[in-house]
């Protein structure tokens, strides 16, 4: 199927609460030459980053446990998931916003991060792109308690696992975050340990 092109493309405010929810209603090029109304809600919460911290020397990583009210309303009965570092840019260039979530969600001050690449997470209603981030800590970076920002009311609790347990979480299904599950499965894939 080749690229389709769009026009008449229709925006309508649905919600501007916590993001923006538009409903976008276009006419899509279809490859038969006929042109089809199609209507989808975007959900626009703007870009974020996120950052797998490990240990290579300990074979550890550092992951946060935080209560995300949309699992909890879709099965999950704690609420609570397990998670890389991760926040929205806000503004901030990608790299920049990552050091700063870090130190606040983590209390870890990195020096150095590397962007490893980076995704729309859910292309068929969210508009963000994640810029995936790893980086190197160890235990003099620790700089503060973390817990993130109180403005924020996230509640971060900080964890450190062994990388290897980390991977067993994702197969028993204590780790259900795609994008953390994204990262520890490029470490294991890049052998960063």
């Amino acid at each position: 199927m080749k690229n389709g092109t769009v026009k008449n493309i229709e925006k309508e405010l649905l919600s501007d609460h916590w993001y923006s929810l538009h409903k976008i209603t276009f006419e899509y090029h279809k490859e038969d030459g006929t042109w089809e109304k199609q209507v989808r809600e975007v959900y626009d919460r703007g870009n974020g980053a996120a950052i797998l911290l490990y240990n290579r020397e300990k074979g550890t990583v550092v992951l946060t446990k935080q209560f995300r009210m949309p699992t909890y309303m879709n099965g999950n009965p704690s609420g609570m998931m397990i998670e890389v570092c991760a926040g929205l840019l806000d503004g901030d260039h990608p790299e920049d916003c990552i050091k700063k979530e870090v130190e606040e969600e983590t209390g870890y001050r990195v020096r150095e991060v590397k962007k490893v690449f980076e995704s729309y997470m859910s292309p068929g209603s969210v508009s963000e792109i994640l810029h995936f981030f790893i980086g190197q800590y160890d235990d003099q970076m620790k700089v503060g308690e973390g817990g993130g920002a109180a403005h924020e009311t996230e509640n971060i609790e900080i964890l450190e696992y062994a990388f290897e347990e980390a991977l067993e979480m994702i197969q028993n299904g204590t780790i259900k975050d795609a994008k953390t599950i994204m990262l520890l499965q490029y470490a294991k894939v890049h052998e960063l340990f």
